[in-house]
């Protein structure tokens, strides 16, 4: 009788560094990896046919590639990997990094890099790779041997998953790709989020009893719909006002929600918003600071003579805090949340109040709203309370360009809902390529381009610092001539196309782009 082969512990199992870090990603919940390879990445790329389960994604511009990372964390709540090439591969991806570092996405880079043995010889991509990489990440790592690549595989992927979400990059020399390592490695567990302390509770309990003016400002996950309703009944009971910053990273909205609005972009807005505070409680986010410094302005938003009150740090449970606030408070958990009126299809050019009611009144049920509109999308947060159940995704870090992106992340995350991205033409251009992985990978999206061929918003800019246009300035603002065609771009990249000018136009296109599945594009001329 022949005898059974005994099985070969995963350990000790013999394949190359590259393969035995996509076991170990797959192995510590990574399903995907948005890709833009290169020469240094080459036996990564080999391996992933070798580990069925792990999906790829390519992105043509790194930018790409790390936005949709971002946009997919932000829809599951866990790490996608990206693959980019070197030094000057991450530093191309690096921006809308930025833009998931301050959404508190959870990400794992894996970057390749010259093979150990010559880097010496100083060849054209050789550049400060782990540099570039500390400047955007929470954790990073260069592997040395291909021995030690699975167990950094395994730390990266915790390391992404701790807290509220981090950034993690594994630099991958490609001599530790190419040679022989173990087996891969056991995921590592991930630590639970900590709860806010009682004494914390019991503190801004007496806070919000007081009866002096106060606010609290939610981000993160309390701005799920748990969160929000919990922070609802706490308002309701204390009279306590309830902001959200003016950059959100993901937002339960639309009916059946309640109706929080941001702090104001603008200085003098936001003042006015918070003045007269006595008490702001910040609950997973930092105190409210001017976007950018002004001549003559304050940077930190609240009163001087406003205490300001930690309930939940990024890191830590917002929702249970929330919701054990609101109990300690007695705030009952049926407390009611008010309806807006909806809103109905406008007439006539484009302005950003009647775009606002007009896009509430055609949102789809359960969709994803991924939103870099800049100018012409200051008035759209308000009016779409009354727009159909929606969760929205935005811009965190100014970093313009990724909505197109995030959208492009948020529809490969979630297949089975629609994906709308309003997106600004000029930093659309920034990412144009996601329109061609969209296409690629049939996803569900449609894309509205606000086309007033210009940066708009700088010029706004430039008159809230005080400086004076002339020529020359408003040149390096204006986006035409040539004006950009937005419809024969979309059809280069294999996506079909429409140009609209009115709300009318708008509606009857966005209508027939939502009844049906894959991806469209709709050029809005603003005036």
């Amino acid at each position: 009788m022949a005898s059974v082969p005994k099985e070969v512990p995963r350990a000790m199992v013999s394949m190359n560094g590259a393969e035995s870090l996509a076991r170990t990603l797959l192995a510590s919940g990574i399903e995907l990896v948005f890709s833009n390879p290169g020469t240094s990445e080459m036996h990564f790329v080999a391996a992933l046919d070798r580990v069925p389960g792990l999906r790829c994604v390519l992105g043509l511009h790194e930018t790409v590639v790390t936005g949709a990372a971002d946009g997919y964390a932000r829809m599951t709540g866990k790490p996608a990997a990206t693959l980019l090439h070197c030094g000057p591969g991450l530093a191309n991806g690096i921006a809308n990094i930025h833009n998931a570092r301050r959404a508190f996405s959870p990400m794992v880079n894996v970057v390749g890099d010259q093979a150990t043995y010559h880097r010496p010889y100083d060849a054209p991509l050789t550049a400060d790779t782990e540099g570039l990489a500390r400047a955007a990440s929470h954790w990073v790592r260069t592997c040395t041997t291909a021995e030690e690549v699975p167990g950094a595989g395994a730390a990266a992927v915790q390391a992404a998953r701790t807290g509220a979400g981090q950034i993690a990059t594994l630099i991958l020399p490609a001599d530790t790709a190419w040679n022989e390592s173990t087996g891969p490695a056991d995921p590592l567990p991930v630590p639970q989020r900590t709860r806010a302390a009682p004494e914390t509770l019991a503190t801004v309990a007496r806070v919000l009893r007081s009866g002096k003016p106060a606010m609290l400002v939610l981000a993160g996950s309390a701005l799920s719909e748990a969160g929000l309703r919990a922070a609802h009944r706490i308002s309701v009971k204390t009279g306590a006002k309830l902001r959200v910053p003016t950059q959100v990273g993901r937002m339960a909205r639309g009916r059946g929600r309640p109706q929080i609005d941001r702090i104001p972009y603008a200085v003098d807005r936001a003042l006015e918003v918070l003045s007269g505070l006595a008490n702001l409680v910040l609950v997973g986010t930092r105190p409210p600071v001017g976007f950018f410094a002004y001549p003559g302005k304050p940077s930190e938003l609240w009163p001087k003579d406003c205490a300001v009150h930690v309930l939940t740090r990024i890191e830590e449970d917002h929702v249970a805090a929330l919701e054990a606030l609101a109990d300690e408070l007695g705030a009952p958990r049926d407390t009611p949340i008010p309806e807006l009126p909806r809103t109905t299809v406008g007439s006539g050019p484009f302005t950003p109040e009647a775009f606002a009611g007009t896009f509430a009144a055609l949102v789809p049920e359960n969709a994803i709203v991924a939103e870099d509109a800049v100018t012409s999308g200051r008035q759209l947060f308000a009016p779409t309370f009354a727009a159909a159940p929606n969760d929205w995704i935005q811009i965190t870090g100014g970093a313009i360009g990724c909505g197109l992106p995030i959208a492009t992340g948020a529809a490969v995350a979630c297949p089975d809902r629609k994906t709308v991205c309003l997106q600004s033409d000029g930093g659309g251009m920034y990412t144009l390529q996601s329109l061609w992985t969209q296409a690629r990978e049939k996803l569900d999206v449609v894309n509205v381009i606000f086309a007033n061929r210009s940066y708009k918003i700088l010029m706004g800019e430039l008159m809230a610092v005080g400086a004076t246009p002339g020529k020359s300035a408003r040149q390096l603002f204006d986006l035409g001539p040539p004006d950009l065609d937005w419809v024969k771009l979309a059809g280069g990249m294999g996506m079909e196309a429409t140009r609209v000018d009115t709300l009318e136009s708008f509606a009857d296109a966005f209508r027939a782009a939502c009844s049906r599945r894959g991806p469209f594009l709709i050029e809005f001329a603003v005036p």
